[in-house]
């Protein structure tokens, strides 16, 4: 009796080891499976991003640029809640340098226009201006007879550079003197030179005709005449915020090219056409 429970218990012990081995070996499999179909389904996302990039790639490549934007506009269209159709609307293509005034699927109106150029302007300091026109849905806030243009600080940065020279800030409390005795002082809302006599000359500027001293470009104070300038947004603007507008232009050779600071610019006989068919709360569209 004692032998044979003393063999069962060495055939227990002989049969123990293999059992432990299979688990093992089921264990190893199952972890190679498991990471097998991780891979694999990594492999699979993996591809199906890659194809979308092709897919991207070349219907970019394949379309005739009109068919893209005309989808893409489209797109716009009928994902926003607005609803354009429910009166005339803007649209404006960067890429096609055209306006289209459309109510539905019936052209009202359209013409060339130039629009921002896309690049940086940086001044010393790190401070920094991108001059590309406003892409999305935008509303015309307000109408402009005649607009007046406030040049900003990047149009003496960007005119001193063109013409090699620094610049110089004023303040309403600044005094520069002159060779010839006289002074450049803000007298009220005018930067004046102020003659040895007394007497005051209030500066006329205009584009290209800044006040310049001594290789220096003269920055007029904020809210002096000095600083606005007539004539360059042309005889109409329609304002679509944020500084932004569709407007005129003193230099209509430039329209049809990618040419301003962000703006949208028309000839002066299409500015006013669209001036008189446009009215403020219209929708435009602009991709």
């Amino acid at each position: 009796m004692t032998g044979t429970f003393l063999r069962s218990r060495a055939a227990h012990r002989s049969r123990l080891p293999w059992w432990l081995g299979a688990v093992a070996v089921l264990g190893l499999a199952s972890t190679a499976a498991l990471l097998a179909a991780t891979r694999r389904a990594e492999g699979v996302r993996n591809e199906a991003e890659a194809a979308l990039r092709r897919t991207v790639r070349a219907l970019a490549q394949a379309q005739p640029v009109g068919i893209r934007q005309e989808d893409a506009l489209r797109a716009e269209l009928d994902a926003t809640p607005l609803a354009p159709q429910r009166g005339p609307y803007i649209v404006i293509s960067l890429a096609d340098h055209r306006l289209w005034y459309r109510h539905g699927d019936t052209v009202l109106f359209s013409a060339p226009v130039g629009t921002g150029t896309g690049k940086t302007l940086v001044r010393d300091g790190g401070l920094h201006w991108r001059f590309d026109t406003p892409r999305g849905r935008l509303t015309v806030v307000s109408k402009e007879l005649d607009p007046l243009w406030i040049a900003p600080e990047w149009h003496y940065v960007e005119e001193a550079r063109k013409r090699g020279l620094g610049l110089l800030h004023m303040t309403r409390s600044t005094t520069i003197p002159l060779p010839d005795g006289s002074q450049i002082a803000v007298l009220g809302n005018d930067v004046v030179r102020r003659l040895p006599e007394g007497r005051v000359e209030p500066y006329s500027v205009s584009e290209g005709h800044e006040i310049v001293v001594g290789g220096r470009m003269v920055v007029p104070p904020d809210g002096t005449n000095q600083r606005v300038y007539a004539g360059i947004l042309g005889t109409r603007r329609l304002n679509i915020g944020d500084g932004y507008g569709i407007h005129g232009t003193n230099h209509p050779e430039t329209v049809g090219r990618s040419v301003s600071h962000g703006c949208v610019r028309l000839r002066n006989e299409d500015v006013e056409r669209l001036y008189d068919l446009v009215d403020v709360g219209t929708r435009v569209f602009i991709y």
